[in-house]
């Protein structure tokens, strides 16, 4: 019997303290994904999910391209190098424009070949700009674009 009471007052205390711990463990930020689900943005949040004050750290989102090996890579060296030229001169453009703020190769020979992080208003505003690109119009390189978010002063200004 008295195991039984003991087990008891045991069970008791266990589930007081596990009860005391999820009131004063602090409350996760709302991913993207939540924020989307609930009609509200995480822009604007600070890491409590409560409206930031103007001084606050507020999230931004940006879009993650991955480069990857294209369906043409037969290209001559002259043809290559030029495809290169063109891709160096759009990175430029893009950067002089804002709108590509990181880029860069990997440095292996992998099927992927490189990142860029593009500040653009929209997913499609970023596959137009990584469609002008002349290594991917030739199929030299592929992509994919991933929103991303990220707080603004964390990496980005």
């Amino acid at each position: 019997m008295k195991n039984i009471f003991f087990t008891i007052f045991l069970l008791g205390c266990v589930s007081i303290v596990t009860a005391q711990q999820k009131e004063s463990s602090p409350k996760a930020a709302p991913t993207p994904e939540k924020a989307k689900k609930n009609n509200s943005s995480p822009e604007n949040k600070n890491s409590t999910g409560t409206e930031a004050k103007d001084d606050a750290p507020k999230m931004k989102q940006y879009f993650f391209v991955m480069l990857t090996k294209g369906p043409n890579r037969s290209q001559d060296s002259t043809t290559a190098a030029n495809l290169q030229k063109g891709h160096m001169d759009n990175m430029g453009k893009m950067a002089k424009e804002g709108k590509l703020l990181v880029a860069g190769p990997f440095g292996d020979d992998g099927d992927w070949r490189g990142i860029f992080i593009l500040d653009c208003a929209t997913k499609e505003e970023a596959e137009e700009l990584i469609k002008a690109d002349p290594a991917v119009k030739a199929g030299r390189l592929g992509y994919e674009i991933h929103p991303w978010w990220t707080m603004t002063n964390a990496v980005f200004k």
